[in-house]
């Protein structure tokens, strides 16, 4: 997998132009509304099979989960927290060869990073 490659996530936000924004400067992610969509925006990740929606925040629909995949945790760390957001839980390692971290953006989105590669087995997970 490459930097900013996910499975596909709604995120809930509050300010649609700020999170384009953040989402594209951090993870490199193309961002438009297909005709007909105007209010849900679709990502794309880098790899062009990863992806998901940009959706009005409301009561019930307040928390995505999913992990991203990065280069580097130290760097997306340091550009997210540039960004205003908030390192919820520093980079720490899953395995001898693999790392994860989570952060909180501006909106209040707890978002999972992964850098590496886990093996179990002798077999990479991805």
């Amino acid at each position: 997998m490459a930097h900013g490659d996910i499975t596909h996530i709604d995120i809930p936000v509050s300010d649609m132009d700020r999170a384009k924004h953040f989402y594209n400067l951090l993870f490199g992610w193309q961002i438009a509304a297909p005709p007909g969509f105007e209010d849900y925006p679709m990502w794309q990740a880098p790899n062009k099979i990863s992806g998901g929606g940009l959706a009005p925040r409301s009561e019930d629909f307040s928390q995505p989960r999913s992990y991203v995949e990065v280069d580097s945790i130290d760097a997306t760390v340091s550009l997210a927290k540039s960004q205003g957001a908030t390192v919820l839980m520093e980079k720490s390692p899953i395995t001898d060869t693999s790392w994860w971290a989570v952060i909180e953006d501006f909106d209040g989105n707890v978002i999972g990073l992964y850098e590496g590669i886990t093996e179990v087995e002798g077999e990479p997970v991805q």
